[in-house]
């Protein structure tokens, strides 16, 4: 199909555009910008006058809950939520049941997502077999089958030797090790941020320095292999300054946020409300504003959604047996929006399309974020100025939880277009 999108307010950051051009796209590619090639007739216009037309969103963290989960969220619900949020690449953590350690698993997922045809979906392999922390996966088989990095998700490696040889392998073949900084034994079964809130509440407490000891403990691991390392969902005022300081050494070494985290903080548990149940968990008012701070500055590479749907049988508890989690696909980019309106810079919005797109796409090492000719036609169209109310018939998640249930938030998408096929159209 030859797409025209025409009047649309063109943002892509990755090749430094925010300007009114015209967008042409004829067998899943984007062929034209600001001018179509010769004799181009498009077999569908779309008028995106006073919209944004951006790159479909990449988001680096997106639990699907296929296979093993079902119960919690189904692959066609969750592709669903995806289209809805302008995400046209997501890339999903190895936390299934059975866990994503085996190549036919992998391929059994990439299989299953790529028949909905709707967005790419990039797996993480196991860093280690059942992610127990004890042996390590066959990273190359893994690769063959579709992996494009591996992960322990939340389960933690006891043994530092095992962490090292991990490292060491993904070295050698170049491979990217994603780890969510948490030391295994502080904190382990807390489930509120240590601070005067917690301990009025009576929570067992995850202190900063959880975080911390674990960052220390990666960065000589990183200083000693040369491997590169993502850092998942930093959380903290502290272990931000400790990677701004790793960056400036020269580790090979990028980060993200959960978008929740960009705005909430401790006090927003209030009274012990579960959807506020979040892993790592909410920090002070001061550690929300040095995350806000680091992504202004780039020491946060990218904003993902940690989309992690979850049943109300599960969540419907009082806050310290609720599972952690929360729905967040089709709340990254307003949610994104959010951050960077509060930042009062004057090309705030290509700013965090940027984190939401071709950063995020840079961290993953994807060809994707960017719309010039030649690239896959993967785009978002939306509205910034169009305010919603998050409520559970909005989401087409079949998770309903989240901590912004009735906030009302700008940014609504109109569109979104998956290798030149329109995915989704409100």
């Amino acid at each position: 199909m030859k797409l025209h999108i025409k009047n649309g307010r063109l943002i892509d950051p990755a090749n430094h555009i925010d300007a009114q051009q015209d967008v042409f796209i004829a067998a899943g590619k984007i062929v034209g910008i600001g001018q179509p090639p010769a004799d181009f007739t498009a077999n569908k216009t779309i008028d995106a006058s006073g919209l944004v037309v951006a790159p479909g969103l990449v988001d680096l963290s997106a639990r699907l809950r296929e296979p093993g989960y079902e119960y919690k969220a189904t692959l066609e619900s969750e592709m669903q939520a995806a289209m809805q949020g302008g995400v046209t690449s997501l890339l999903c953590p190895p936390d299934t049941d059975p866990v994503l350690d085996e190549p036919g698993l992998v391929e059994m997922l990439k299989h299953r997502a790529k028949s909905l045809n709707q967005a790419h979906v990039y797996p993480l392999g196991a860093l280690t077999v059942g992610l127990k922390g004890k042996a390590l996966t066959e990273m190359a088989e893994l690769t063959d089958a579709g992996c494009i990095g591996f992960a322990q998700a939340d389960e933690p490696i006891l043994d530092t030797t095992v962490l090292l040889s991990a490292l060491q392998y993904a070295k050698t073949f170049d491979y990217t090790v994603w780890l969510r900084p948490q030391d295994p034994h502080l904190g382990r079964n807390g489930i509120a941020h240590s601070g005067p809130a917690a301990s009025r509440m009576g929570l067992s407490g995850v202190p900063v320095m959880s975080e911390t000891i674990a960052l220390y403990t990666i960065f000589e691991l990183v200083r000693s292999t040369g491997a590169r390392v993502h850092l998942c969902r930093m959380s903290s005022a502290a272990g931000l300054e400790l990677v701004r300081a790793a960056k400036r050494e020269g580790l090979p070494i990028t980060c993200d946020v959960g978008a929740h985290h960009i705005h909430l903080s401790d006090m927003d548990i209030g009274f012990f409300d579960s959807n506020a149940r979040i892993n790592p968990p909410f920090r002070s008012q001061r550690d929300r504003d040095a995350i806000r701070a680091a992504l202004a500055d780039g020491t946060i590479d990218a904003i993902c959604s940690d989309h992690t749907p979850v049943d109300d049988d599960e969540k419907l508890l009082p806050f310290g047996e609720a599972s952690p989690g929360a729905t967040g696909l089709e709340l990254l980019l307003s949610l994104s929006l959010k951050w960077a309106e509060q930042t009062g810079a004057v090309n705030a919005l290509s700013q965090a399309v940027a984190k939401v797109s071709s950063d995020a796409a840079r961290v993953a090492g994807l060809a994707a974020g960017s719309l010039k000719i030649g690239d896959v036609a993967d785009i978002c169209i939306f509205d910034p100025a169009t305010q919603w109310k998050v409520e559970a018939k909005a989401l087409a998640s079949q998770g309903k939880h989240t901590p912004f249930l009735g906030y009302e938030l700008n940014g609504q998408v109109k569109t979104t277009i998956v290798a030149g096929h329109i995915a989704f159209e409100r």
